[in-house]
């Protein structure tokens, strides 16, 4: 006789996980699905694990996450609603970030080929602390939620073969790839070298390790000065520019940091742009044993010199593309050359690229006294050592307010085409880096330096006190 077997769907799973490559969770507490009819619900609780303490900021960093969910069992469910819930939000190093921020997901892959997929969750709020948002699953399978789209490790190793490889087939050009030294955890520090000109360019990327649009940066614009992609073909400007520059280019200050989901420290607690020089003789920087990487590379810029210098970053806070320089230090101070190279610069990065603006960003410091209180900071640092023009680039984890995409916000197609839009800046500049007497009498007006603010019109944000190169505010003030 005929038998009729019944088939017993199986139950609605959902895995929550950090384990790939840069990722940033704890689960705290998930509640069974409540299911009626072909729909289910369910509320998942997650912190955000903290860097490594800092000895020098006295603080265990965190607000970078970066988490896989993955759903199984929804044969007979269509519809799974799941209420994602951040408890520890307000403990991060900038809780004032949150308004106005849209976290990233995708149900894609962390392959370059799927960075098209990423899209923003507009139902991102902050509740009594507690960042949330809500996604509906309709299939089984994995979505990746990021406060900013991972960098992982294997896409790194990808961008220096993809490098090494054009590097193998160019001829007219001196390029290079070197290992300026490794990191605590032996990965190795890599520097791109390339171009025969006479001025000597250095752009690093992602000293925070949660920074990642600064490796997306990176690779637009080392994808354009190799022409990766382009069986090697270089556009006319690049060519002129690669003829007037030697750039040394470390796309990934800090990749130990950038695997283990730090926000800004490598796997010791160094903060790497707190590294650059000793302001407290009670800790002293950079060191082999806490900071090998910037050791090595300012080991490296003592060397080559440096007539220009660019360090790429992401800010929490501020939902605009702006750049800080050396504002109130003792280069600044001792004439106007630098200011005048500083909005001469923004004014033609924003000619090539409508992302830039000036209007907003980073306070400088109020004197020279408070300002030497930073020399440890990169850009004070290089500007200062090396009497050239240094700046630090910051792109949003938000939405771009003077390009505005909700849907999209900030990604890694604006931060890599950011990345490749510095070549036309280099070229506007190369003239001024090192010209003597009052070269910007040449500048029209709507090229001098713009002293910025960070006080934005935004709902939600409050002014605490005044904040300078990204450090936390003080929220005793």
């Amino acid at each position: 006789p005929l038998t009729m077997t019944s088939v017993v769907a199986p139950p609605i799973k959902l895995s929550i996980t950090a384990s790939h490559d840069g990722g940033n969770i704890q689960l705290v507490s998930q509640t069974e699905p409540i299911i009626s009819g072909r729909t289910a619900k369910c509320t998942v609780k997650l912190n955000i694990k903290p860097d490594v303490y800092t000895d020098f900021e006295k603080i265990a960093h965190m607000q970078y996450f970066s988490i896989r969910s993955f759903v199984s069992g929804l044969e007979d469910i269509k519809i799974f609603n799941v209420t994602y819930v951040i408890d520890n939000a307000d403990k991060v190093s900038y809780p004032e970030a949150w308004p106005g921020t849209t976290i990233c997901e995708t149900s894609g892959s962390l392959e370059p080929s799927d960075d098209h997929l990423w899209k923003r969750n507009l139902s991102t709020k902050i509740v009594d602390g507690k960042l949330t948002w809500q996604h509906v699953h309709t299939t089984n399978g994995s979505t990746f939620f990021s406060y900013f789209p991972p960098y992982t490790y294997n896409r790194h190793l990808k961008l220096i073969a993809d490098c090494a490889s054009s590097i193998a087939s160019e001829r007219d050009i001196n390029y290079k790839i070197e290992a300026l030294g490794q990191t605590l955890q032996g990965r190795e520090i890599e520097c791109i070298v390339v171009g025969n000109g006479d001025k000597i360019a250095w752009v690093i990327h992602r000293q925070h390790p949660g920074e990642t649009m600064a490796e997306f940066f990176a690779e637009g614009l080392l994808h354009r000065i190799l022409g990766i992609g382009k069986d090697g073909d270089l556009d006319d400007i690049t060519k002129k520019v690669l003829d007037q520059y030697r750039i040394y280019i470390v796309p990934c200050m800090c990749p130990d940091g950038a695997v283990l989901g730090h926000l800004r420290t490598n796997n010791v607690g160094a903060n790497l742009n707190r590294e650059w020089a000793t302001v407290n003789p009670e800790y002293i920087a950079p060191s082999m044993e806490r900071s090998p990487e910037v050791y090595a590379v300012l080991k490296k810029m003592d060397e080559t010199g440096c007539d220009f210098f660019l360090d790429v970053h992401g800010d929490e806070e501020l939902p605009y593309v702006f750049l800080s320089g050396a504002e109130k230090t003792p280069l600044w101070e001792e004439s106007e050359r630098l200011k005048y190279l500083h909005g001469y610069f923004v004014s033609c990065y924003q000619r090539a690229n409508s992302d830039i603006q000036k209007a907003i960003g980073y306070p400088p410091p109020d004197s020279t006294e408070d300002a030497l209180k930073y020399m440890n900071v990169a850009t004070n640092q290089v500007s200062n050592r090396f009497k050239c023009l240094g700046l630090t680039l910051e792109m949003p984890y938000k939405d771009c307010e003077t390009n505005s995409d909700p849907s999209v916000g900030w990604s890694p197609e604006r931060s890599k085409q950011l990345g490749s839009s510095l070549v036309e800046t280099l070229d506007s500049m190369h003239p001024y880096l090192r010209a003597e007497g009052e070269f910007w009498t040449e500048f029209s007006d709507g090229d001098h330096y713009v002293e910025p603010t960070d006080n934005f019109k935004e709902d939600g944000f409050i002014m605490l006190t005044k904040r300078f190169y990204s450090d936390v505010r003080p929220h005793d003030a």
